[in-house]
């Protein structure tokens, strides 16, 4: 009985390793269609143009400036939650799911910035930053490669 139980369980792995090693190659199957395209690519440009803002909010950051801390936070980072909604609306539904966590992430790092500079609290201000700045790396990973060029 227990040589039985031990058959089966090694079966059942192999199954599973075997399925993983299926799911990649079927996962990469799926590109992203040309209209979808052109609605990343429209929405990437503007979410470049937001993050190309970070060195510009580091020092803000840095000076401890609050008033236009938040100015850039409510001002041309704005817009940011809206172009990644369009983008991870376009996406393959494969990767939609990671997408939209990182998004979240996003967001929310931006208002715990917002939150640190509206009660001037300058280690949370720090940490905040250092937040979002990962967070606009890692979205930046689900953009397709060809909406980037």
């Amino acid at each position: 009985m227990l040589k039985a139980m031990r058959r089966l369980a090694a079966f059942c792995l192999c199954i599973s390793l075997s399925w993983g090693l299926i799911a990649p190659v079927s996962s990469g199957a799926a590109t992203t269609k040309p209209k979808d395209l052109t609605v990343i690519k429209r929405q990437a440009e503007a979410f470049v143009e937001t993050k190309a803002r970070l060195p510009e909010l580091a020092r803000l950051v840095s000076a401890e400036d609050w008033t236009f801390t938040r100015n850039l936070i409510h001002g041309p980072m704005q817009e940011v939650g809206r172009e990644m909604l369009y983008i991870n609306a376009s996406l393959d539904r494969a990767e939609r799911k990671e997408a939209d966590k990182l998004a979240r992430s996003l967001k929310d790092a931006l208002a715990d910035l917002d939150e640190a500079a509206r009660l001037q609290d300058a280690d949370q201000m720090q940490k905040a930053y250092s937040t979002l700045a990962a967070s606009f790396d890692a979205y930046s990973g689900v953009i397709p490669a060809e909406a980037l060029s």
